[in-house]
């Protein structure tokens, strides 16, 4: 009778239990790629940025470029500080809408650029960087939240305007000539330094939401706007961007970016890393000895050592090993202190003086004991076994060597 063979495993049992398996991660996996198809389309139309005059976003200032163009002000914008400073000729309006992103070299460019030309720079909540290159003497303070406020100021621009959405940074000056308002706390949002015999003034902003497209039509924010950036018939919108070519041999590391404080933090948290590590190891104490769970017979170890380099080929360090067991067994029964015990000239002395019958070698002692690596297998063997006939020659030497009685 014959045995029918087991049967195999059915193959659709291998591919359901590998899709059960899978089918999680791979559900995953097209969710996240639909949801990027998604983004994708939604934002494949163009986008622009904050303050950009070609935005309809909440946060953009295309209803401002609209009413600008109504009013007969054209509108150019540029992306870098090389166009910034070719554009802002004579009769032109700057709006610079984030100088702190310009570095140093980037603002006095420009500022150079319009300092003899007759127009108007007009500077988005600059900080202590920009005010020292286009408005010296001036001084930012703290920043305020927005509120529709009063002019509180004898300018023309504001009067007209009225109440505006302003607040942010605030600006101090010794100049008495200088338009003062829409303060908080005395300290106003809008400042207006006047011309200084070119006819190019400067106007500084605390807060930019007023020239944004859902604030505009609020309070006297459009007018303001309108009055601020359409003194002149052309207008100068540059968006500062960190992208900016001039700027890169400029750009700081990010060890530059990290303020002070946080340094001397890292400094201080390593130093308690490093005292809590002493703390923790000497609560550890001394080290444990611990009995082995198998012990290796030393004759197992040197058969070990012997196969392995027998199979590596190292008959230099075999023999090594045995020469130096060998001197150090003999050290002891030569009257040789151990720590001399691998010098020639204190092993070889002792070791001619006792050895009374000399062992047949085939070779001096010296070479025996410190001689050069053998050359195969077979001056290997042989180099045991004269070191073994050395040995024995003088551990019998000692052992019937006469002894002087206890009582003499």
């Amino acid at each position: 009778m014959t045995t029918a063979a087991p049967e195999a495993p059915a193959p659709s049992l291998t591919a359901r239990r590998l899709w059960t398996r899978s089918r999680g991660p791979l559900v995953a996996l097209l969710l996240l790629v639909i949801s990027g198809v998604i983004l994708a389309a939604l934002q494949s139309g163009e986008q622009h940025g904050r303050l950009d005059p070609r935005s309809a976003d909440r946060s953009g200032s295309r209803a401002l470029a609209r009413l600008l163009a109504g009013q007969g002000v054209s509108l150019q914008v540029v992306t870098t500080s090389e166009e910034a400073a070719r554009a802002a000729g004579p009769g032109t309006t700057l709006l610079i809408t984030d100088p702190d992103v310009l570095t140093q070299k980037q603002l006095t460019a420009l500022h150079t650029a319009t300092a003899r030309t007759v127009g108007r720079t007009v500077l988005l909540t600059p900080g202590s960087a920009s005010l020292w290159t286009f408005a010296p003497g001036v001084q930012a303070q703290p920043a305020t939240g927005n509120s529709p406020r009063k002019p509180a100021c004898s300018l023309p621009d504001a009067h007209r305007a009225g109440s505006v959405l302003l607040g942010g940074l605030r600006y101090t000056t010794s100049d008495e000539r200088t338009d003062r308002c829409y303060p908080v706390s005395g300290r106003p949002t809008l400042l207006r330094l006047p011309a200084a015999g070119n006819g190019r003034d400067t106007v500084l902003l605390g807060s930019a939401d007023f020239l944004y497209n859902q604030h505009l039509a609020e309070h006297g924010n459009a007018s303001l706007a309108l009055q601020l950036l359409g003194a002149h018939h052309h207008l100068i919108w540059y968006l500062p961007s960190v992208s900016d070519p001039s700027s890169a041999h400029d750009q700081r590391s990010f060890l530059d970016l990290i303020p002070s404080g946080w340094s001397w933090a890292l400094l201080q948290l390593t130093i308690a890393a490093g005292l809590a590590a002493v703390w923790r190891a000497r609560r550890l104490g001394p080290l444990v000895p611990e009995k082995l769970p198998v012990t290796v017979p030393a004759a197992e170890t040197t058969e070990g050592h012997a196969r392995l380099y027998e199979q590596a080929g190292a008959r230099d360090r075999a023999a090594t090993a045995l020469r130096s067991a060998t001197r150090t067994r003999l050290a002891p029964l030569l009257g040789v202190p151990p720590t001399h015990a691998h010098a020639p000239d204190r092993l070889l002395p002792a070791l001619h003086t006792h050895l009374t019958v000399r062992a047949d070698t085939g070779t001096d002692l010296h070479t025996l004991l410190f001689g050069p690596a053998p050359a195969d297998d077979r001056a290997l063997v042989q180099l045991a076994d004269q070191l073994d006939a050395l040995e024995s020659s003088i551990v019998s030497q000692e052992r019937h060597a006469p002894r002087e009685h206890p009582d003499r």
